[in-house]
C-alpha cells in the first residue's frame, strides 16, 4: 500500500480566515471566477476534525455551509454563512492489491492517476486533471472510460462524512446502505465529504485522442450525422464525445486556432491501437481529411490531452442536458445556435452515454436510460451571465422533445434552478434524506433537494 500524504500537520483548532483578514482571498480563489462567495468566515480544514468543528460552529448559529476543494462547480453567488475549505485534505493511499485508491476530499485527479500509475492501475476520471475527486464523485462522475466502467460513483467503496449533527460518519453500503445511496449522486446536500475509498481499474495505456475539422469547410450537420452513424457502432469499450467552439481571434492564442470555427471527435478506447484504428477508419473515411488527427497510443498519464481542458481559472456558465435517443437534425440546430452565427463564444459537447453507463447501480445517479448528454459552456465577460442563461435556453429548446433531464456534474451556476437534476422518484428519495440528515438545511449552498 502506498499513500501520498497531502494533508497540512493538524493544530489543535482549526484554521480560519475572516472577510479582510490576510490570506482571505487566497483561500478563497478557486476555478471559477464567474461567481462571487463573500463567506462571514472560511474553516480551512487539514482534518475531518476541523470539517467537525466547522459544522458544529455553523450548526449552533444556523448558518449555511458550503464546501470548496477546487471551486470548479459552483452552484453560484453567495453571501454570509461558513465556507469550509478542503484544499489541504489531500491525502492520496493506493491500495494495489485491493485495487482501490482512498482520497482526501481536496485531492484531484491528476495526482491520484499519478500515484495510481505506479502500480499499473488507473482511475475512473475525467477530461480534467486539475477537478476534486469528491466532488466529481458526489455529482455522479461521467468519466473517459465511462461507457466500459460506468460511472465512478458506481465505484465508491465508502465515504466518510460530517453531517448536519456535526456527527463524522463512515457509510458503507453494510453500515448505511441509504446514506451512502444519496451521497452517491446527491451532491452535497447531505454533509462534508472528508474522505472516500474509490476502485481503481488495471488500465495503463490507451488509444485516444481527437480528429478535428474545420466547421466552415465541413458543415456541423455533416459531422454530427457521420459521428452519430458512427458511434452507433462501435464497442462499449470506447468513449467518445463531439464538441465545437469558435475560438476568438486573440494573440495569445496558436495561429492555427484564432478565429477558426473547430468541430472535434474526441476518443477514449482501451483495446489495441490497431483495432482503435480500425474502429476509427469509417468515421475518417465520412469526415474526410482532418486539420488535426491526435489519435495515437498513450500511456493513461497523458489521457487529459485528449480533450486539453483549460487549465487556468476562467468564468463560465454552463448546463446540459440528456436525451433519451439522438435526433441529429435537432442536436445540429443546438450545435448552429452556439456558432459562429451566435452572439458570444460558447462550447458545444456532445456525449455518446450508453454502455456501462446504462447499469443499474445503488445510487442516486439518475437518468441511465439516456443515450446521450448535450452540454453547453459558456465563458463570461463581465456581466454576461444572463445572456448566457437566455442563450442556453434557446439552443436547448431544440432538443426538448427528447431531454429528460440534467446532469449534476454539468450545472455550473444554476443553484437556483434545481428542476430536472433528478427524476421525481430519485429527488422524492433524496428529500427524504435531506429531512432525516439536515433538517435545519444547512447544507444549502449547492442545488438542494429540500
Amino acid at each position: 500500500m502506498t499513500t501520498h500524504d497531502r494533508d497540512s500537520a493538524a493544530g489543535a483548532s482549526p484554521l480560519t480566515f475572516r472577510p479582510g483578514e490576510p490570506g482571505f482571498d487566497d483561500e478563497l480563489a478557486g476555478f471559477q471566477t464567474g461567481f462571487t462567495q463573500r463567506p462571514d468566515v472560511i474553516f480551512a480544514a487539514a482534518t475531518a476534525d476541523d470539517v467537525v468543528a466547522a459544522v458544529r460552529y455553523a450548526a449552533a448559529r444556523r448558518l449555511p455551509v458550503g464546501v470548496q476543494a477546487t471551486g470548479h462547480g459552483l452552484p453560484g453567488d453567495a453571501e454570509g454563512g461558513v465556507l469550509i475549505s478542503t484544499r489541504r485534505m489531500a491525502g492520496i493511499t493506493v491500495d494495489p492489491a485491493a485495487r482501490t485508491v482512498r482520497v482526501g476530499a481536496g485531492a484531484r485527479w491528476g495526482a491520484v492517476a499519478e500515484a495510481a500509475a505506479e502500480h499499473g492501475l488507473a482511475p475512473l476520471n475525467g477530461s480534467a486533471p486539475g477537478v476534486g475527486v469528491v466532488g466529481y464523485v458526489l455529482g455522479g462522475g461521467l468519466g473517459i472510460l465511462g461507457r466500459e466502467f460506468g460511472w465512478t460513483a458506481d465505484h465508491v467503496r465508502s465515504v466518510d462524512v460530517v453531517t448536519a449533527d456535526g456527527t463524522a460518519r463512515h457509510v458503507t453500503a453494510e453500515s448505511d446502505p441509504e446514506l451512502l445511496w444519496g451521497l452517491l449522486g446527491g451532491g452535497a446536500n447531505l454533509g462534508a465529504v472528508t474522505a472516500l475509498e474509490v476502485d481503481l481499474v488495471p488500465v495503463t495505456r490507451l488509444y485516444g485522442g481527437s480528429l478535428t475539422h474545420d466547421g466552415r469547410v465541413t458543415a456541423p450537420g455533416n459531422i454530427v450525422r457521420a459521428y452519430a452513424d458512427w458511434a452507433a457502432t462501435v464497442p462499449q469499450a470506447l468513449t467518445s464525445s463531439l464538441a465545437a467552439l469558435v475560438y476568438p481571434d486573440l494573440p495569445m492564442l496558436p495561429p492555427q486556432l484564432r478565429g477558426r470555427y473547430l468541430v472535434s471527435v474526441r476518443v477514449a478506447f482501451t483495446g489495441s491501437a490497431e483495432e482503435g484504428e480500425r474502429l476509427v477508419a469509417p468515421l475518417r473515411a465520412a469526415l474526410g481529411p482532418a486539420v488535426t488527427d491526435t489519435l495515437r497510443e498513450m500511456p493513461y498519464g497523458e489521457s487529459h490531452t485528449i480533450h486539453s481542458d483549460p487549465d487556468f481559472p476562467h468564468a463560465y456558465y454552463g448546463d446540459s442536458v440528456f436525451l433519451s435517443e439522438l435526433d441529429a437534425e435537432a442536436v445540429t440546430e443546438v450545435f448552429t445556435r452556439s456558432g459562429p452565427a451566435a452572439d458570444a463564444m460558447h462550447v458545444v459537447q456532445l456525449n455518446h452515454l450508453g454502455g456501462a453507463l446504462s447499469r443499474p447501480a445503488p445510487n442516486a445517479v439518475p437518468y441511465r436510460d439516456a443515450g446521450w448528454l448535450v452540454r453547453i459552456l459558456s465563458p463570461l465577460d463581465g456581466g454576461s451571465r444572463g445572456a448566457a442563461r437566455a442563450h442556453h435556453a434557446r439552443a436547448f429548446a431544440a432538443v426538448a422533445p427528447r431531454a429528460v433531464g440534467r446532469s449534476l456534474n454539468f450545472a455550473f451556476g444554476g443553484g437556483d434552478r434545481p428542476e430536472g437534476l433528478y427524476d421525481a422518484d430519485t429527488r422524492k428519495r433524496l428529500a427524504g434524506l435531506k429531512a432525516a440528515y439536515d433538517p435545519a438545511n444547512l447544507f444549502r449552498r449547492n442545488y438542494s433537494v429540500r
